[in-house]
């Protein structure tokens, strides 16, 4: 049976100084915005190319509680080529750290950046994807 990561919940202390943020500065999409009673709003955000999403949210109770917001931390977005899309980012004015490289393999150059409210997120450069399933591979 095969499962996919969606949607991750993002505490944010301000919903829509969060949402401008990931779609100005960090250049996600915006999904859905929707009030879902009186009091209760979603916002989805997605980064390009990717099938997981964020969703910021305000009066909607979370099944496992609500975290704080400025808890989250190693967030990973990942991309093939880390100093074009350090140009890109910080085109749009985001305060982004400059790659770090770990190892010489692929795979081992990071930088990093936090939202407004201070939740971490790690830029990781992957050129090439493993063929093998991690189930055959173990």
């Amino acid at each position: 049976m095969d499962m996919t990561l969606e949607v991750i919940p993002l505490p944010v202390s301000d919903i829509d100084r969060s949402k401008d943020f990931y779609l100005n500065k960090v250049g996600f999409r915006c999904d859905v915005d929707r009030e879902l009673m009186p009091g209760s709003r979603i916002v989805q955000l997605t980064p390009p190319g990717s099938g997981c999403s964020i969703m910021l949210s305000v009066g909607v109770p979370l099944q496992t509680g609500t975290p704080a917001p400025g808890t989250y931390h190693g967030l990973q977005l990942v991309v093939s080529d880390i100093k074009a899309a350090r140009d890109e980012l910080t085109e749009r004015g985001l305060d982004v750290s400059e790659p770090v490289q770990f190892g010489a393999d692929d795979g081992g150059t990071f930088m990093y950046f936090t939202d407004p409210d201070g939740n971490g997120w790690a830029v990781q450069e992957y050129r090439k994807r493993a063929t093998v399933p991690l189930r055959d591979a173990l």
